[in-house]
């Protein structure tokens, strides 16, 4: 390379800029370490206070709600519910549009379910960006040190090599735990909100049914 005119100005730039982002690539690290401790912290919560809906709940739900006699019954049976709260708000939204016709009607539904969708992806995508930058990171923070540890091991400076060979092997179990420990939540979680988004579905449409024959 150093034959090629201007060889050793590249590689000395690219020296340099691969050199300034160890310590840009060691904060964001850490930065998702602790992100991912809060996570996991947030989805023990989430484990222990949710509410687990069995699926004969929403049967029996979905016949009370065929069964409904008048809207103020419906709202009731929404109201006293063994379901999440937030699904009772989209239910309740529904059975108040008694004024719209039956397209509007169906479309404040489905923008109420999507509403719902799109705040359990902005959920997810946290746990899924860094399930794909941790070990990105943790690549590039083994990749960095080694060439000033190569280079100290070429000047038989044995010192600089194992402080480069700690910070790689560091940096690569926190981009590879991290990223590990975030899907895992990721999955779990997702399996949660499937469950919770079919159940909404099901029951927004035996309320939307309802309201449609009125």
């Amino acid at each position: 390379m150093s034959a090629i005119p201007g060889g050793e100005f590249l590689t000395g730039s690219l020296d340099v800029i691969s050199q300034s982002l160890t310590i840009p690539v060691l904060v964001i690290l850490l930065i998702i370490v602790i992100i991912s401790i809060i996570t996991l912290g947030g989805a023990i919560s989430e484990f222990t206070s949710r509410k687990k809906v069995p699926i004969r709940i929403i049967r029996d739900l979905i016949y009370e709600i065929n069964a409904a006699v008048s809207v103020d019954q419906l709202k009731s049976i929404i109201n006293n519910a063994k379901i999440p709260k937030s699904q009772k708000k989209v239910l309740s939204e529904i059975a108040d549009s008694g004024a719209l016709d039956e397209t509007s009607r169906e479309a404040l539904a489905r923008k109420l379910v999507e509403f719902e969708e799109e705040k359990i992806d902005k959920t997810l995508e946290r746990t899924d960006i860094i399930t794909k930058v941790g070990p990105t990171l943790g690549l590039m923070g083994t990749l960095i040190p080694m060439g000033p540890g190569l280079a100290a091991l070429g000047a038989g400076d044995i010192n600089t090599l194992a402080s480069s060979l700690t910070v790689a092997f560091n940096t690569t179990i926190v981009g590879i735990g991290s990223g590990a420990l975030c899907y895992v939540i990721g999955k779990v979680r997702s399996g949660w909100y499937d469950r919770y988004l079919s159940d909404l579905d099901a029951l927004s449409d035996a309320v939307l049914d309802y309201m449609n024959k009125q």
